[in-house]
């Protein structure tokens, strides 16, 4: 058996919650460099509630970068009245479609989805 330290309960839970905030540390300063280079970015809370109260991701994503649906079609390259189908909820679209999409307004698939 190796070496042992005996120290109270109350150091060790709070060497284990330094731990934690240490991880915690790492995490966001990941994501602060990630901001920086451009490679992700923050997301407004009020676009969140949007997308989770049931709004179209799409059409929610759409005006969060401010663009109107023939300026997301011309971008895209997905015809504007199948961005309307798709953001009024009577058309889901080809994961083809989701892509281009998603490519035109800088995020992933899944955040259509």
């Amino acid at each position: 058996m190796g070496e042992m330290v005996t120290i109270p309960i109350e150091e060790y839970t709070a060497l284990q919650e330094a731990k934690e905030d240490l991880a915690d540390i790492v995490a966001s300063e990941r994501v602060k460099a990630a901001v920086a280079r451009g490679d992700d970015e923050y997301v407004p809370a009020a676009l969140v509630k949007r997308i989770l109260d049931g709004e179209s991701p799409v059409r929610v994503w759409r005006e969060h970068r401010g663009l109107t649906q023939v300026a997301l079609s011309d971008a895209s390259g997905v015809n504007r009245g199948m961005i309307a189908q798709i953001e009024g909820g009577t058309k889901a679209g080809s994961v083809q479609t989701l892509k281009a999409l998603a490519d035109s307004l800088g995020v992933t698939v899944d955040d259509l989805i």
